[in-house]
């Protein structure tokens, strides 16, 4: 029973008190009443496309819209070629076109929220790796119309984790309130590849060890880790923060 009531404390204690606090901070803030009254214009947070010859290949991510926002956030892929003037973007969503081509602005915002680059390639390393994002966006195998769920998956963020681990070189994983990014769309419940370990029961629960992970414990979807490699640790719900300098 003592171990019971250790397991119970700290489940509470990582995973409850930051989903309690993570509704708190989301219900007082300020969001639009529905999609209609967001704003999904550009952040200005990439460059110019056409201000610079490299190639650029990234992974953006934002808080996603309703009281879902307060524990999760939607990610997608945004590429440039060498010499090309404009930035392409790739959503999977639950509506419209089963995998969005530029749908909205390369660094745009989403339901209001403003994006962040989670990972990013430029030059001669981006143009080796944009290949292989567009086959793995190509062979995505829930692209079709329906292939959609958003827990546990497969949804916008099971796309982009497809997507990243293509191109291991991102040396990067999705934020911990990227629900859905562990759920397998592969099939294979456990991985071993170049930057580690990782075990997935279907999305419902996880563990994942490695370079670009450092520890990650998965339950129901929220994320707790600890990353020594960037002096990082991550908070279910609230999401990651860096002790480095």
């Amino acid at each position: 029973m003592a171990v019971v009531r250790l397991l119970a404390l700290l489940f509470t204690v990582v995973y409850l008190l930051p989903l309690v606090l993570a509704a708190g901070l989301w219900i007082a803030g300020r969001h639009p009443a529905s999609w209609r009254d967001a704003d999904w214009t550009s952040a200005r947070i990439l460059p110019a496309a056409a201000g610079s010859p490299e190639a650029a290949a990234l992974i953006l991510s934002a808080r996603t819209g309703g009281l879902k926002g307060a524990v999760s956030e939607h990610s997608w892929v945004v590429i440039k070629e060498r010499n090309a003037r404009r930035y392409e973007r790739f959503d999977k969503v639950g509506w419209g076109s089963p995998i969005r081509r530029d749908g909205y602005a390369a660094d745009g915002r989403w339901y209001s929220n403003e994006p962040r680059v989670v990972a990013a390639l430029t030059g001669e390393a981006a143009e080796v790796a944009i290949p292989r994002i567009r086959a793995a966006i190509a062979d995505y195998p829930f692209a079709a119309r329906g292939g959609y769920r958003i827990f546990p998956g497969p949804n916008s963020n099971s796309f982009t984790a497809h997507v990243m681990r293509a191109v291991p070189e991102f040396g990067a994983v999705l934020p911990p309130a990227a629900v859905g990014r562990d759920f397998p769309v592969d099939g294979r419940l456990v991985h071993l590849g170049r930057d580690g370990f990782r075990a997935s029961f279907f999305g419902y629960a996880g563990v994942a060890l490695g370079t670009s992970a450092g520890l990650e414990i998965n339950i129901l979807g929220l994320v707790a880790g600890i990353d020594p490699f960037r002096w990082t640790i991550k908070i279910p719900a609230l999401g990651s923060f860096s002790f480095a300098n």
